[in-house]
């Protein structure tokens, strides 16, 4: 990884495709439909290398000025991304109470890609763009709305276009050159985290006309925000429309599990992806019935559980990893839930994102063979 501000087209870039972020190539807040023009279109197994831009720093309680904004914490205009500057400027108004914030970099189709097909989504590279990102709160939202951050004022005015009204804090986190952010606080005192970069919006296009709000993730994905998808790991999309409509967003470069406050360490990223088709049959055999985000590390195969109450979304991914366990690995369901219970990582993804998400962890290194 670099801490370099890479620009847009520049730098080293070995993928089949490039995709820029402009405002072109990206709807902000909203997830492309099945009417909506891919900006790129590729062939099963090759790779693009795509430039995404963090919402953090652009949007209307930031005043949608990331020169400005940015500057007020030490940045010189040389390292403002100039795609985060042309995206804030070249939308008109929007209703930041409505839609979302994260900026959505596609759709890219995929030549032949079906409804019943899986799409398998490659973490090749993720590469920070910039030296430092944002981590924010924001009444209303967030694990403690209402209570966390410290409001400014007795009543609670739920206005996003005025930061101080709604209780708005955004915190500047510089990246060091070991690769970890810090957090300052008192005079002297800094907490240091290391980055584990990864893509907290990664999608396949819905089913239907109607446009969905990029915040609440769903079975094709989105705003799944699972910090478990670095570089190396692998994600499984069940393809809703023809071509797929692959689309990403809302980079990260550190995220703790549950993302309590609203936000992580919000900040742009280069990922390198390698996508390819599965065609229905095949991906039955190796995946089963999948009808939901499925994922895979080098050590993990991870079930997800999404709904909007966290307690119903833990019993989805109970009973999806129970799907897993038994549709790819022949365990029957007594044996499963058993395992499960003694050796199966539950884990909240995030309780920020309306619709909430657990996610299994389950050890490929218990299904070795014995003698």
């Amino acid at each position: 990884m670099s801490t370099l501000v890479l620009q847009p087209h520049e730098g080293p870039i070995a993928a089949d495709h490039y995709l820029a972020s402009t405002p072109a190539t990206v709807r902000w807040g909203w997830l492309p439909t099945a009417e909506t023009a891919p900006v790129l279109t590729m062939r099963t197994g090759e790779t693009v290398t795509i430039d995404t831009v963090s919402h953090e720093g652009i949007l209307e309680d930031q005043g949608r000025d990331p020169l400005a904004f940015f500057k007020q914490f030490g940045v010189a205009p040389g390292s403002v991304l100039r795609d985060a500057v042309e995206i804030a400027a070249s939308y008109a108004a929007r209703d930041a109470n409505a839609e979302g914030p994260h900026v959505v970099t596609g759709p890219v189709a995929v030549t032949g890609a079906r409804p019943g097909d899986v799409l398998k989504v490659e973490f090749l590279e993720l590469t920070p763009r910039a030296p430092y990102g944002i981590i924010s709160s924001r009444h209303g939202y967030g694990a403690l709305p209402g209570e966390m951050p410290p409001r400014p004022h007795a009543h609670f005015v739920p206005d996003f276009s005025d930061p101080e009204r709604s209780g708005t804090v955004s915190l500047f986190c510089p990246v060091a050159l070991d690769l970890t952010g810090s957090l300052a606080f008192g005079r002297d005192r800094m907490l240091r985290f290391p980055l584990a970069p990864f893509l907290g919006l990664v999608g396949v296009t819905p089913a239907g006309a109607k446009s969905l709000n990029s915040i609440p993730p769903g079975p094709f994905g989105g705003n799944i925000d699972i910090k478990d998808l670095v570089a190396g790991s692998t994600l499984y999309l069940p393809v809703q429309v023809p071509g797929a409509g692959l689309y990403v967003g809302d980079p990260h470069y550190a995220q703790g599990h549950g993302e309590v406050a609203l936000t992580a360490l919000e900040a742009p990223l280069r990922a390198t992806l390698r996508v390819s088709l599965l065609p229905a049959a095949s991906s039955r055999e190796l995946l089963g019935l999948l009808d939901r985000p499925f994922a895979e590390t080098s050590q993990h195969w991870i079930a997800v559980g999404l709904h909007r109450d966290l307690n119903e979304a833990l019993r989805k991914a109970v009973r999806e990893a129970l799907r897993v366990l038994k549709e790819m690995h022949g365990v029957p369901a007594d044996i499963g839930y058993a395992y499960l219970s003694a050796a199966g990582d539950f884990v909240v993804s995030q309780v920020v994102d309306d619709v909430k998400g657990v996610h299994c962890l389950i050890r490929k290194a218990d299904f070795a063979r014995w003698i």
